[in-house]
């Protein structure tokens, strides 16, 4: 068994599984871990779990060398300082190259060992003249790395339209995709405008409602369907998947909105679905009840 946890390397930075080497860790620590080269910095951002086999883990998986001390955090800082002089040299040079590249932000390793550059482009560039001109000048070993607008988001920060700071940037771990079909089956309006976030993309948070929404959509008619009801016959412009009920439009300007039930060809299904969830609640209710009784 091993004891595992996962730290965000850097501010915003990718997340990674590490061994605690018998650490007792809480979220929110600072650690020195072990990288690809040298020394980096982290976050922790779990709590310590215990897992079988380190190899069933998609990365290999390093260990944490020790807590940050004062010198640590001292060391952390300085190289914070040194990013404005980083990106002023770097983007100097960009210009030189003439290539057409976005410098995102630039960050020294824990260690020094080695500068890593994040850049956007539409296309692939080939930046290795760039790269040996920057070795040359900080005479450390130089990573370039294209990022994706989302990334580029996640680093920079901002709010959202929430008001609330970026999703990326306080609590996701991955990006997980988001299609428009999720602000369709949300009834949201279609307007990039209001749907993409600072990243230019579709909102992150379009997909955590999502699965309750499809869940609630089954048995609803559709919109655009003749129906008929108590009130007449109608087409339905609307439909609440959340409170089952549509809206009917019944001409001459005559809009209600109805239940589920109360429309024919649907009424026969929502009380079968309502007749289950019955028999559900009774029976949660009868196990509740045995439970409570062994627990005298």
């Amino acid at each position: 068994m091993h004891e595992i946890v996962q730290v965000q390397l850097r501010a915003a930075g990718e997340i990674k599984h590490f061994i605690t080497s018998g650490m007792k860790l809480t979220t929110g620590d600072k650690v020195i871990v072990e990288a690809d080269r040298g020394l980096e910095y982290g976050e922790v951002v779990s709590s310590n779990e215990e897992i079988k086999d380190v190899n069933s883990l998609p990365k290999p998986v390093r260990k944490v060398i020790r807590k940050a001390n004062p010198w640590d955090e001292k060391q952390i800082e300085k190289n914070k300082n040194k990013t404005k002089d980083l990106i002023r040299v770097c983007m100097k040079k960009i210009e030189e190259h003439k290539l057409p590249m976005k410098l995102v932000d630039a960050e020294y390793s824990f260690d020094r060992s080695k500068i890593i550059f994040y850049f956007t482009s539409e296309n692939r560039v080939d930046f290795r003249d760039l790269v040996k001109n920057l070795a040359s000048i900080f005479r450390v070993r130089i990573e370039l790395r294209q990022i994706g607008v989302r990334d580029e988001a996640r680093m920079l920060g901002g709010h959202g339209p929430c008001g609330r700071s970026l999703c990326c940037m306080s609590f996701l771990k991955d990006f997980n995709p988001v299609t428009i079909k999720m602000a369709k089956t949300q009834n949201l309006p279609l307007n990039p405008t209001k749907i993409s976030g600072l990243c230019g993309r579709l909102m992150c948070c379009l997909g955590y409602e999502y699965d309750h929404y499809k869940e609630c959509s089954k048995n609803m008619p559709k919109v655009g369907r003749d129906v008929k009801t108590g009130q007449g016959e109608g087409k339905i412009i609307g439909v609440n998947p959340l409170n089952r009920t549509v809206t009917v439009d019944f001409g001459e300007g005559k809009i209600r909105d109805l239940k589920v039930c109360d429309i024919e060809g649907c009424g026969k299904e929502k009380g079968q679905d309502a007749k289950r969830s019955v028999k559900r609640g009774k029976k949660g209710q009868d196990e509740g009840r045995k439970t409570r009784e062994d627990r005298k």
